[in-house]
């Protein structure tokens, strides 16, 4: 659904966006309007082979928050019920996961509540709620785009970096160590090598050997539910060998039935400021976790995403989790995978599956009772181990620098600073690397390739030494317009005699009132130097923002030159032909192929036959034609002062050839009496010598207007030999 952009009136725009809202809120009903029969099988069996992987790890992520398992059951069955309604995306699996549980738990270890406690549990469930909030403001308010923004690599550092902190965190259940919780890294370190001598071997050999057969069913049988069977094999140990008297610690007996309302009073308002700047990690990771995971499924599945409304449904699961008992939670990228490879085909996939997670926690609640803690910690720290993305790593080591920085620097601040801190610096860090390319653009100097029909980069060929021709490559906001201009000024000071400039636009989608006024200055600096600057390849919404500020008309509108006659328009109507001829012998551009290269030297500067043209007498061709048709062919005599090859190309009937050098140094042969007219090829050269001869005094010179430019363009015959 498209909405306007643009709105007139605050009512209007009232309007317009109570639509929107009522759009995203009411996503179930054309959910359930476009469901179709056929669909049902395939939703219902996918959804019980992911019901079968949520079931364990529910339980083992909220003991990674230090929660109790009911909590994540409570999660995982509200919020994968409500995300998969509101949400936009067919396969994305929301609820507990990892890297949340683990932020929830830096962020609550930071507040007065102690884990255990009724108060811990609420303060997890009014964080779900804040998070909800958070998530579902920026989807009403079309903030999804700015997801897009963070890099990946913040992802993939933050996620190897608690990946290590949850493998740590579990060790002393897998040793059923006596030590307290606390977020940091190197401390309960310390506290697991002092503790290690009281290690429990029981819980330690049960522990291993889940994690082994977790490890062997994942190699050997990877489309078997491993995390369950293992865990399930732990629970008939623990029951058959009395494993739970041995000091064997277990979770207990689940509470049974649905999910309780939270008991918001436990809470105290205290608590909820100190926990604003994990509520605001917990937001984002949580965002950039959903978003890219809709996006890798939905690049195979070729769905359409709408990030906006992919907010909503993570904005409103949460609260849903928040009200209902749960606590924050987020897309799962392995059950939706597992999801979409099971054969899921709709958003009721999940749906299901949160109810036979609610299913399975009336009926086997009891069961939980012999649930060793130490089995549920070996599965926690093989998840954690496959938290290193090994092949992302690999990928951003080997092909970008500052997405390499990224990395190492979230990783390193996942284990060094609270998390909540850390994900805040991955994201900063992310921010400023795009501001720093945003505002530093290529501004590059090109040149036609060898077939002259595209420009590229060759540093290593000689420049034309009148015309530049630069790319600029980025947006020209505020932020880049300083460097650009200095680019710009540079090439100016590196090629001085550069005095017309070619500004390659089609790179630029952007610019705002500092980038035109940085293009005004660039123009006055050339104009006040004797030069120009032509634009080409300029886009819609640039040339608009140029029409509104009146710098087309700064520039005029016929600087503006289409792509295929840019350099033809300046070689012809702009640049010196007398450099071209008896100075440059690059041959840049594909119009000066066809020019002589002369040994000759002209002996006056080169800037007079730039500037001649506007100060000597003059004739235009039309009247030059009529008066050789008058006089019948007794009119003026008529000198071409260009190169032979020039001359053969195309020269007035009845002329002679005489060349600039030779010209210039027979300048005493040339008669007084009698009019004389010098003609070339655009009227350059010729008024260069009319300016000599009149300093001469000669009274009886003229200068062809235009040259035979426009001689031709007039349509007057010409030969060609």
């Amino acid at each position: 659904m498209d909405f306007p952009k643009g709105h007139t009136t605050f009512a209007e725009f009232s309007r317009h966006w109570l639509v929107q809202v009522s759009y995203y809120l009411t996503q179930p009903l054309r959910t359930a309007k476009d469901y179709q029969r056929s669909d049902l099988r395939a939703d219902l069996l996918a959804s019980l082979t992911v019901a079968v992987i949520m079931l364990p790890q529910a339980i083992a992520y909220a003991l990674i928050a230090e929660l109790p398992p009911q909590t994540g059951l409570y999660a995982a069955i509200v919020a994968t019920l409500v995300g998969a309604l509101w949400g936009s995306s067919r396969h994305l699996h929301t609820g507990p996961t990892n890297t949340t549980s683990l932020v929830v738990l830096s962020t609550l270890l930071s507040l007065s509540v102690v884990p255990g406690t009724r108060e811990y549990v609420a303060a997890a469930a009014v964080m779900a709620l804040l998070v909800g909030f958070v998530r579902l403001l920026m989807g009403l308010v079309h903030m999804g785009i700015f997801v897009t923004f963070v890099a990946d690599s913040v992802v993939t550092g933050f996620t190897a970096g608690a990946g290590v902190l949850i493998a740590v965190g579990q060790l002393k259940h897998l040793l059923r160590l006596d030590i307290s919780s606390t977020p940091s890294l190197f401390q309960t370190l310390v506290e697991v090598s002092r503790e290690i001598p009281n290690s429990h071997m029981p819980s330690l050999i049960l522990g291993l050997a889940t994690t082994a057969i977790l490890l062997i069913l994942k190699k050997f049988r990877p489309s078997w539910p491993s995390a369950f069977i293992a865990i399930a094999a732990a629970a008939a140990a623990v029951y058959l060998l009395g494993l739970n008297d041995q000091g064997v610690i277990v979770l207990g007996e689940l509470p049974r039935g649905l999910p309780p309302v939270t008991d918001l009073g436990l809470v105290s308002l205290q608590t909820i400021r100190e926990m604003g700047t994990g509520v605001l990690a917990v937001a984002i990771i949580g965002l950039i976790e959903a978003t890219s995971i809709s996006r890798t499924i939905a690049a195979r599945s070729r769905q359409y995403l709408n990030n906006d409304q992919e907010f909503v449904g993570q904005g409103l699961a949460n609260i849903a989790t928040g009200l209902l008992s749960g606590y924050p939670c987020s897309g799962s990228l392995t059950r939706s995978v597992i999801n979409y490879e099971a054969g899921s085909r709709t958003q009721l996939g999940a749906v299901f599956s949160a109810i036979w997670v609610a299913l399975a926690m009336i009926l086997l609640a009891p069961l939980a009772a012999f649930l060793p803690r130490t089995a549920l910690a070996g599965i926690i720290v093989v998840t954690a181990y496959s938290m290193f993305n090994r092949k992302e790593i690999r990928n951003i080591l080997r092909t970008s620098p500052g997405d390499t920085t990224i990395m190492i620097g979230t990783f390193v601040a996942t284990l060094l600073l609270p998390l909540e801190l850390a994900i805040l610096t991955g994201v900063l860090i992310s921010f400023g690397r795009y501001v720093a390319n945003t505002s530093t653009p290529d501004v590059t100097a090109m040149l036609p390739d060898d077939s002259f029909e595209h420009f590229a980069y060759r540093p290593d060929r000689p420049t034309c030494p009148q015309l530049g021709a630069i790319t600029i490559s980025g947006s020209l906001y505020f932020g880049a317009a300083a460097h650009i201009e200095t680019a710009i000024r540079e090439h100016h000071q590196h090629n001085p005699d550069q005095k017309i400039l070619l500004l390659r636009m089609h790179r630029v989608n952007h610019i705002d009132v500092s980038g035109l006024h940085i293009l005004e200055n660039m123009v006055n600096l050339f104009r006040q130097d004797g030069g120009d600057i032509y634009m080409v390849g300029v886009r819609g919404a640039v040339w608009r923002k140029m029409t509104l500020s009146g710098f087309d008309q700064f520039l005029g509108l016929n600087h503006f030159l289409a792509a295929e006659d840019a350099i033809g328009y300046i070689f012809h109507q702009v640049m010196n032909p007398g450099i071209c001829v008896y100075v440059c012998k690059a041959r840049v551009w594909k119009e000066c192929q066809g020019l002589p290269k002369s040994d000759r030297t002209v002996n006056i500067p080169l800037h007079q036959i730039e500037s001649a043209e506007a100060v000597v007498p003059s004739i235009t061709p039309l009247r030059l034609w009529q008066r050789l048709r008058e006089e019948n062919g007794e009119g003026p005599r008529i000198i071409d002062v260009r190169e032979p090859e020039e001359y053969r190309q195309g020269h007035i009937p009845r002329v002679d050839l005489q060349t600039l050098p030779d010209l210039l140094d027979h300048l005493d042969d040339v008669p007084f009496e009698g009019d004389i007219v010098f003609v070339c090829r655009s009227g350059r050269r010729s008024a260069a010598a009319v300016h000599q001869l009149i300093e001469l005094g000669h009274q009886n010179v003229l200068s062809l207007q235009g040259g035979m430019l426009s001689w031709q363009a007039d349509g007057l015959p010409a030969v060609i030999e």
